[in-house]
């Protein structure tokens, strides 16, 4: 890499560092490896990362031989991994179990996002348990400001689409939780039948759709991680 953020190390680490260790980078490549390749769903999965410096971060790993640009059927621009970049998946996900089994659950829970939260819920959720036709979830978030507090997941066939405002379908179920709750469930920090029988999650509508959350409603890829801190 070479320049003024180089360690000046031919150590391998130094020099893996010097690609991955800028930040937002690993996360862009989190997104990657879950499958995200438009640069509108990558941002999806990194709101709080501007637009300009998301580009910047992909013609990095672009000349660093991570990612490569590949235009679909429709002549629109993707970005896929090359060998390379699925060489880091271990590794990315290493780091996302050592967080699980290591970093506090406080300090997890403080960094609260409902459009990254509902993102990720989309990517993970299975249609598969849901009645064979469209069915609209409703998510609920009472604390949050109104343009923040809803969100509704429309599942069609094998299609999840994430709405952050009323599609104007029939809502099939609602849940009305607070965010840290739902997060913490998303991240099996808490169980989803503790949360409801204590109050802090209340699901309403289709009776075999609540009954089945636990099947539809997949979890984070590290919620099954250990845990050796509270």
């Amino acid at each position: 890499m070479g320049g003024t953020g180089s360690y000046g190390q031919f150590c391998p680490v130094a020099m893996a560092s010097e690609v991955l260790c800028q930040r937002w980078t690993v996360l862009v490549l989190r997104e990657m490896l879950c499958g995200t390749t438009r640069f509108n769903d990558l941002r999806r999965g990194v709101p709080r990362m501007s637009p300009s410096l998301l580009s910047k971060r992909l013609k990095e790993l672009e000349r660093a031989g991570v990612v490569v640009q590949v235009p679909n059927e429709a002549g629109v621009v993707e970005y896929h991994l090359t060998e390379a970049g699925e060489d880091l998946r271990p590794i990315v996900l290493g780091m996302g179990f050592w967080g699980q089994r290591w970093v506090e659950s406080q300090l997890s829970l403080r960094n609260l996002d409902p459009s990254l939260l509902m993102w990720d819920m989309r990517r993970n959720l299975d249609p598969r348990p849901l009645p064979p036709r469209r069915c609209t979830i409703k998510f609920q978030f009472p604390e949050l400001v109104p343009a923040r507090r809803c969100w509704w997941l429309v599942v069609e066939g094998a299609t999840v689409d994430l709405c952050g405002f009323d599609p104007g379908f029939e809502v099939d179920l609602l849940v009305t939780a607070s965010l840290r709750s739902m997060t913490a469930i998303w991240m099996g920090l808490a169980k989803l039948g503790r949360e409801t029988a204590e109050g802090r999650v209340r699901i309403d509508g289709d009776p075999a759709m609540a009954r089945d959350m636990g099947r539809w409603l997949r979890l984070s890829t590290f919620a099954t991680g250990d845990r050796r801190v509270a």
